[in-house]
């Protein structure tokens, strides 16, 4: 049976006398794309801040392709090949879009220590998310939806093998909905790598995962395919109340 390329075992966090995450366990292939599903408070961010190192978890463990990753730094999980974006867009403002993508592929997992490799291996990825126009722009000038291509354009460039995206539709148009899962599908296709993805926009969620993990209130309550989670009584119950 192959190994799973991500573990989390009954992984928690507490704030004081705050739960954030209680004993959430799930697993994800090499390849998948896994939706992480809940209303506000669930969980989610915890969630992708305790697998990236942002926070230290409270209880459990995370392995990462074979090996304990729990309490190591964020930059250390990172060049292992872990790359996150976040919920609010965190470019460097004042570097332009290309150096963003440098300084990415020069500190992650890719570790090149030639700018000029660098600078080429960021601009294939520019190219594949649409920015390869606006590499010489400031970060700070793009707009929402360019700002969160570069969010994915820098993890991307960090040639991580797990890429976790946190809501990197949220404030989009529909036809900019669209346009990001286009990108997705066909990056994550062309690379091959694998993704976690955290989105309140249903309907993208559904059509891009292959798989999907519920939260609420810090706890995992489903997990399944897109059909299953839909049809999910419990899920269905926390999300629209007691149908009877």
């Amino acid at each position: 049976m192959t190994k799973p390329q991500l573990s989390v075992r009954g992984l928690g966090k507490s704030f004081g006398g705050l739960v954030a995450l209680h004993d959430v366990s799930f697993e994800v292939a090499a390849g998948q794309i896994v939706g992480v599903m809940g209303a506000n408070g669930a969980g989610k961010t915890t969630l992708f801040s305790l697998i990236a190192g942002n926070t230290r978890p409270t209880a459990g463990e995370v392995h990462f392709e074979g090996r304990p990753i729990t309490g190591l730094r964020a930059d250390q999980i990172c060049r292992l090949g872990i790359a996150r974006t976040f919920q609010i867009v965190k470019p460097f403002p004042m570097l332009t879009v290309l150096e963003n993508l440098r300084t990415a592929a020069m500190f992650g997992k890719a570790r090149i220590h030639d700018p000029h490799e660098a600078d080429a291996v960021s601009r294939s990825v520019l190219q594949e998310v649409g920015l390869a126009p606006m590499e010489h722009q400031l970060a700070a000038t793009l707009t929402l939806s360019g700002q969160k291509r570069l969010e994915i354009a820098r993890a991307v460039a960090t040639g991580a093998g797990l890429i976790m995206l946190d809501e990197v539709m949220a404030g989009l148009t529909p036809t900019e909905v669209a346009q990001m899962l286009q990108t997705l599908r066909r990056l994550q296709s062309t690379r091959g790598f694998t993704l976690l993805v955290i989105e309140h926009v249903m309907r993208a969620l559904m059509e891009l995962c292959g798989h999907i993990v519920v939260l609420h209130h810090g706890e995992l309550i489903a997990q399944g395919t897109p059909t299953e989670i839909a049809d999910n009584p419990q899920v269905l119950s926390v999300y629209f109340g007691d149908q009877k």
